[in-house]
């Protein structure tokens, strides 16, 4: 299921394995570094600034930076990121960030995980565009990521 307007993006998915297993692969850095593909530098903490490498093919040149916000026992991780900060010449330092969030729920044997990234009509007009149709197709493929991550 995926809803989307202009200023955010929402998609969730039924995985088949419990909240624990799938709060684990959400907040061990380790462990999201290895489905999200990012090499992060050090473990989530709520306050905390980390930064990562891109390790997708094609975007390794990439560091990623976020801000961890929240980490609710198994119901929700955040944190605050530039969306599709790809271009290594450019300082994205100075515009406002979005705000992604995981919600976790039991839904029979498995868990309903719901993302949504917030915020993009706070980016910069010349880029907000492409920043959300990046990141709209890329949580759609982070998703399926996940899900074999904890399948395995």
């Amino acid at each position: 299921m995926t809803a989307s307007s202009t200023d955010r993006i929402e998609k969730e998915i039924l995985l088949q394995a419990p909240v624990a297993r799938v709060w684990r692969a959400l907040t061990d850095a380790g462990e999201f570094g290895t489905w999200f593909r990012v090499a992060l530098d050090g473990p989530f903490v709520p306050g905390q600034r980390l930064t990562g490498r891109i390790t997708h093919p094609g975007y390794e040149h990439i560091t990623m930076e976020l801000l961890v916000e929240r980490m609710d026992a198994e119901t929700l991780f955040s944190y605050r990121w530039h969306p599709y900060a790809v271009d290594p010449a450019v300082d994205y330092s100075q515009e406002p960030t979005t705000l992604v969030e995981f919600r976790l729920s039991p839904q029979g044997g498995g868990t309903l995980l719901s993302v949504v990234e917030s915020g993009f009509d706070r980016v910069p007009a010349h880029r907000r565009d492409e920043a959300f149709r990046m990141n709209e197709r890329g949580w759609a493929g982070q998703l399926k990521n996940i899900e074999r991550h904890v399948a395995g």
